[in-house]
């Protein structure tokens, strides 16, 4: 049985809200490596669970759905975040340094 692997995801580069960063997801980890096409060399899939992403409200809710199915499964809790407060006039203030 593959191991599943429950965290919260973290927003991309392309983003800057915080919506989607609530819920956690619960994601198959791949059993064996992905094949290679010989022809064009793009990776191919014979797992299908690697497909399989299951979202939940809570950790504890992922964790319960995994123990009630008997699915080996791994925590990961999420980095805490560091708000760095920063004013647009910053920008132009004397005595700023220069990169």
């Amino acid at each position: 049985m593959t191991k599943a692997r429950i965290y919260r995801p973290d927003k991309t580069a392309m983003q800057s809200g915080k919506a989607g960063m609530k819920e956690w997801l619960l994601e198959f980890s791949p059993d064996q490596p992905s094949p290679v096409d010989s022809l064009m060399g793009w990776n191919g899939m014979t797992d299908m669970k690697q497909e399989i992403r299951l979202y939940f409200p809570t950790k504890d809710a992922a964790v319960a759905y995994a123990k009630k199915r008997g699915i080996p499964h791994e925590v990961y809790d999420p980095n805490t975040r560091r708000q760095v407060a920063k004013a647009y006039a910053d920008n132009f203030k004397f005595g700023r340094p220069q990169h």
